[in-house]
């Protein structure tokens, strides 16, 4: 296929293709403009003109000209957002249930029929009439948020092709279907049995040790249901749990009944499984005895994979890791530190042992400030703002955890002969951004809208978990 072709050329879901589940459509708007436009389409420029004409925001008479150019681009990367759904397909395992076809609604959203332009500000998706009149889009195209958060103004910016592969690797609908769809046959009971030390590492001390007693009980036990024919793990009994909290006991971890050891369980399986995707795929690699070295498996799309992608794969699983061990160990580090300052100020001081229990009631109980304040004897909302301040905490983790993520990642980096040390002010640049976006992505923009919710808040982010988590550690520790 002319590889132009590509900016008129949209693929959709095709719900009537049996085996295949999409199908690829001409886009006449798309590509009269394309050709009046731009000269040589094959020219390498040709790509960075369309964008530099959705991107422009002048008078309105030029609002269908940036909706036809994005019209050219949205064509464009539908082709990497499928490629991408059928690569997120063959890393799994064979026991999977679930296909590319049941990712692609979250992520191949867009039939090519509407005009669309962002506003000024670059956040809202605005649809054109056929009048050139623009109105908020009811609707958000997966495709318009890959060029809505697309830098094309960087000069080493990923190119357009990779950023749309890693915002559909990242895209929140579809990693939250692949976390419960793709185990949701698991209990919680199974996900502990089976977690392995990789999996494990994601988790605070107290909580290895859960799973360790689970191990030692549970999994000793299942082992010997298995033989006698056993299929699906049952809750563990009174028997076990009291043998589990025997044995937290011997290591010092103060979980002292049944019913609080059901809950820690729980816990610690629904981190599990929400452990991500990427970190629990199958190898891309396999042992070749012949040659005595590792070579990618054969039953992998013959086009879904180069060396460029294994290294993006890897890299991913590095990101993902080294974000779970900074997160808890700067929510460890700021709130200490916190702590220590309050202990030195002569106005807070008598408040010191209030704080992590303030903290408690705030992201376990779901309490506000103004509820928190009265129980703590504290005067007002605003002393328990003073005191407490979830929001200056959260903005204090996120700025160390980019810190010490990107000391991590120049350090991997550099390793890998992408960068030396001290990295170029350009190159620094570039990978802070794409830090802070990975981090925003993946912990902290759904942890701060969780904060400006108000009254009726859920503290389900992953932040919020790991902050309860080591709340009830340090406080079992006192």
């Amino acid at each position: 296929m002319n590889a132009s072709s590509r900016y008129w050329k949209i693929w959709l879901i095709n719900p009537a293709a049996e085996k295949l589940g999409y199908k690829q459509i001409l886009v006449p708007i798309a590509q009269e403009f394309a050709n009046s436009q731009v000269f040589d389409l094959e020219d390498n420029n040709a790509q960075n003109i369309l964008l530099s004409c959705f991107y422009i925001k002048t008078s309105q008479q030029d609002v269908v000209s940036r909706a036809k150019a994005g019209l050219c681009l949205r064509c464009y990367v539908s082709e990497s957002i499928l490629k991408e759904c059928k690569k997120i397909d063959s890393l799994f395992g064979g026991t999977k249930q679930f296909t590319y076809r049941d990712l692609l609604p979250f992520v191949l959203n867009d039939d090519g029929q509407k005009l669309i332009v962002l506003d000024r500000d670059g956040r809202t998706q605005l649809m054109v009439d056929d009048n050139g009149q623009i109105k908020v889009s009811n609707y958000k195209l997966f495709s318009v948020t890959v060029l809505q958060t697309f830098n094309a103004d960087l000069q080493s910016r990923m190119s357009l092709d990779n950023w749309a592969c890693l915002q559909t690797k990242q895209n929140s609908e579809l990693k939250n279907f692949l976390s419960e769809f793709g185990f949701k046959h698991l209990s919680d009971w199974a996900l502990l049995n089976r977690a392995r030390t990789k999996q494990l590492e994601i988790l605070l001390a107290q909580e290895r040790y859960v799973v360790e007693a689970f191990h030692a009980v549970y999994r000793r036990d299942r082992q010997q249901q298995q033989s006698r024919g056993a299929k699906r793990c049952p809750d563990p009994t009174n028997a076990q749990l009291q043998e589990m909290l025997i044995y937290l006991q011997q290591h010092h971890v103060s979980i002292n009944t049944p019913a609080q050891l059901m809950k820690e369980l729980k816990q610690v399986a629904l981190q599990l499984r929400k452990y991500d995707i990427w970190s629990s795929r199958e190898s891309l690699d396999m042992y070749n005895a012949e040659s005595a070295t590792y070579v990618l498996r054969r039953d992998l799309p013959a086009d879904s994979l180069n060396e460029v992608d294994v290294e993006q794969q890897e890299f991913l699983q590095f990101l993902h890791k080294h974000l779970c061990s900074t997160l808890a160990e700067t929510i460890k580090q700021e709130v200490e530190a916190n702590i220590k300052k309050l202990q030195t100020s002569n106005k807070y001081a008598p408040f010191v042992d209030k704080y992590v229990q303030g903290l408690q009631m705030y992201y376990r109980q779901t309490m506000s400030l103004k509820e928190i304040a009265p129980q703590l004897g504290m005067t007002s909302w605003d002393q328990a703002r003073r005191i407490l301040n979830p929001g200056e905490l959260l903005s204090k983790v996120r700025a160390k955890t980019i810190e010490q993520m990107l000391e991590s990642i120049l350090k991997k980096a550099a390793e890998k002969g992408f960068t030396k040390i001290p990295p170029s002010a350009n190159y620094l640049k570039t990978l802070t951004e794409q830090i802070e976006s990975y981090v925003d992505g993946e912990i902290f923009q759904e942890a701060a809208e969780e904060i400006r919710a108000g009254k009726n808040r859920t503290m389900n982010s992953a932040y919020a978990e790991q902050l309860r988590s080591y709340l009830l550690f340090s406080r079992q520790n006192e």
